[in-house]
């Protein structure tokens, strides 16, 4: 059988699983995905976070791909690609280191789950719109590592760790409720099958509403699931409905899951509606808020959350990375 038979095989078997649509949408024209190119797409294929130091880490390459497969850029698609399996591929699983610094190479090995998540669903899309099962198939192993090496039980609970290392202690296993890419976990039970990820998302589902905190009920950033699945904030870390959690309405937004945000949109109009800048973090058990306000990403979130009549942000803010992303994040459907 000739290559281009199997590979036209191999996309008819893609598709019939399930993992996208077989009718790919239209490109979407996203505002400012130009801009985020010339300033943070580097020629190599590598996006460069400017708000830390230039270094580059496999959540920024998942954003730029999906980004890159949303509005049809494939030339920017494959550079990203290339250089993500190229550099950040790790030996012995098909999982991705978390940090590039420039001159130094990977100077963090530990994958980012939630990078490994944005990439392999971002060449699931990939493989329908362009029609080329050689992105399907690398979806599948990255599917596979994701489910083998990061899905375990935490007394009746199964979680999604955030790595393969580090969130494991003695009595509690900490994770990050903005890892939980509905969107793509959707995608992955539709192309894989639910006895691989139903447990994942109904039990997800459920943390995101035990998981709230304080007075305000909002979730943190890093959350402590217990030996007998009692969910409460990390005990090794602020506990902060922070720049993690900030995530946590768009994925569920794009997810077709809003409602489980009510607690966050309700926090964010508290300020919203007198016209208050909203604060980028607050304590959940303190109350204690930032001392400087969201981002203009931050801001789009908001709007997405809250609906047009949302405020902007009260001063500009100068760009980095996460918050131009956020803002082009917040333009996808």
């Amino acid at each position: 059988m000739d290559i281009e038979r199997r590979a036209f095989l191999a996309l008819s078997m893609l598709m019939m699983s399930g993992c996208a649509s077989a009718a790919p949408k239209k490109p979407v024209q996203l505002a400012g995905w130009d801009a985020f190119k010339a300033r943070y797409l580097l020629s190599e294929g590598r996006i460069a976070d400017s708000g830390n130091g230039g270094i580059s880490h496999s959540e920024g390459q998942g954003y730029a791909m999906l980004l890159a497969e949303i509005t049809g850029d494939r030339d920017s698609f494959d550079r990203l690609h290339g250089w993500t399996e190229t550099t950040l591929i790790r030996p012995h699983e098909a999982l991705f280191s978390w940090r590039f610094e420039p001159g130094k190479g990977v100077t963090d090995p530990n994958n980012a789950t939630d990078g490994d998540i944005l990439i392999a669903w971002a060449l699931m899309r990939a493989a329908v719109r362009w029609r080329d099962a050689r992105y399907g198939a690398r979806a599948t192993a990255i599917r596979a590592a994701i489910h083998a090496h990061l899905v375990r039980k935490q007394g009746s609970r199964t979680v999604l760790l955030p790595g393969l290392a580090g969130f494991d202690h003695a009595g509690r296993t900490t994770i990050n409720l903005s890892y939980y890419i509905w969107p793509a976990l959707d995608a992955f039970r539709k192309a894989d099958g639910a006895d691989r990820w139903a447990a994942v998302i109904a039990d997800g589902e459920k943390l995101l509403v035990e998981a709230r905190a304080g007075p305000l009920q909002l979730p943190t950033d890093w959350t402590d699931i217990g030996a007998d699945g009692h969910a409460a904030p990390a005990a090794d870390k602020p506990p902060r409905f922070g720049f993690d959690a900030i995530r946590i309405p768009l994925y569920l937004a794009l997810g077709n899951r809003r409602a489980g945000a009510e607690t966050i949109a309700r926090f964010w109009r508290s300020y919203a509606e007198p016209g208050k800048p909203i604060p980028a973090w607050v304590d959940v058990k303190t109350g204690e808020v930032a001392p400087y306000p969201l981002s203009d990403g931050g801001y789009a979130l908001v709007r997405r959350l809250l609906g047009p009549a949302a405020p902007m942000r009260p001063e500009a803010s100068p760009a980095d990375y996460y918050s131009t992303v956020l803002k082009l994040l917040a333009q996808i459907s």
